[in-house]
């Protein structure tokens, strides 16, 4: 087998909550999540910190509140978002059915190496980021993360079971083991690009991933 190698309404708003109806703030709110996805992607969640996102964003500090409880609230619809991006992402293709279900994982792996060079190596993976940082987050992140993982797992399983059935991998494969071993593999790689600049981990990964899929 070869295989080729993403009108404001004024009603009275109650003090501390955002108006129900109210497309300013839900714009911010949003700008809040973006620069959140964006900045947990280059780094751990307690490094972070909420004064440099609102400056970012152009929010005032008091103004935090209106739209997220705290700090882990905010951590927490974040992580959410980015599940939620990165399941599109994989949803887009690993079922692309123009291709082959292993094309369609390579294809996968490709994007993933033109999103981390456009960045310079920057941006990881921000399940990976805060899983480096486990023991020192609050309750609840463990398993947020680990169903996250899960997700990636069962939707690269269908995947490779799809390829069985393509005969491009054989029919006494264990896909679900294969799927959580690509995912716990990936996040390694992914660290290592991003300490090396560059995407030799990735290539490396993905090739003896390959190699090692029963025939």
């Amino acid at each position: 087998m070869t295989t080729s190698i993403a009108s404001l309404a004024d009603k009275p708003r109650r003090p501390g909550r955002p108006p129900k109806v109210d497309r300013a703030n839900l714009e911010t709110r949003e700008a809040l999540i973006r620069r959140g996805l964006e900045v947990l992607t280059e780094q751990g969640f307690m490094a972070t910190g909420i004064d440099y996102i609102l400056k970012e964003v152009g929010v005032p500090k008091g103004s935090f509140y209106h739209y997220f409880e705290s700090k882990e609230a905010f951590g927490r619809v974040v992580l959410e978002s980015y599940a939620n991006y990165f399941a599109r992402r994989l949803d887009r293709w690993l079922l692309d059915e123009s291709l082959s279900p292993l094309e369609r994982l390579v294809g996968f792996v490709q994007s993933a190496k033109s999103g981390m060079a456009r960045h310079e190596y920057r941006r990881g993976c921000m399940v990976g980021n805060l899983g480096q940082e486990i023991s020192v987050l609050p309750d609840g992140f463990r398993e947020a993360l680990e169903q996250i993982l899960q997700d990636w797992q069962s939707k690269l399983a269908r995947c490779l079971k799809a390829a069985q059935q393509a005969g491009e991998l054989a029919v006494n494969a264990d896909c679900d083991e294969l799927a959580a071993f690509f995912w716990i593999g990936w996040e390694g790689a992914v660290l290592r690009a991003r300490l090396v600049r560059g995407d030799i981990p990735l290539n490396t990964f993905i090739a003896g991933f390959l190699r090692g899929l029963p025939q």
